[in-house]
């Protein structure tokens, strides 16, 4: 895949959890994320194990199901498993490549280190899940 540092920092800057990063907390972000390419048929995230990856869709699709059944499928820009990032939550869905797939991981470790050096992040991923939750509350009622 080996993509420029630019179209890294892209991919990160449109996942919601950092968008109220800088310019320099996105980039230290994707400094941290290691770009993998994946098989058609790889199991990405199985329901009920603990998480311990976060990924951004670079091409390909994937399928989500919960308890067996089809929920939806993902593309590129679209990232599945950030709660592994700040929680020790089990998954919540299995996620399975349904093509060859081009994705950026971020380990939950790698992440923490990050948090350790960079603090200033603490407070911006707490506003964006704090508004995340917030329009799921609203959607639902």
């Amino acid at each position: 895949m080996a993509r420029g540092s630019n179209s890294k920092v892209d991919l990160i800057k449109s996942v919601p959890l950092f968008e109220h990063c800088s310019k320099s907390e996105l980039a230290k972000i994707a400094q941290s994320a290691d770009e993998m390419d994946l098989r058609e048929g790889k199991v990405l995230i199985r329901e009920g194990e603990r998480g311990r990856e976060f990924f951004v869709i670079a091409s390909g699709n994937v399928e989500v199901t919960r308890m067996g059944k089809p929920v939806a499928t993902l593309g590129p820009g679209d990232f599945i498993g950030e709660m592994a990032l700040l929680s020790n939550i089990p998954r919540s869905a299995t996620v399975t490549a349904l093509t060859p797939l081009d994705v950026l991981v971020i380990t939950d470790r790698g992440f923490k280190g990050l948090l350790d050096r960079m603090p200033s992040l603490w407070p911006k991923l707490a506003k964006a899940l704090a508004e995340r939750i917030a329009r799921d509350e609203n959607s639902s009622a």
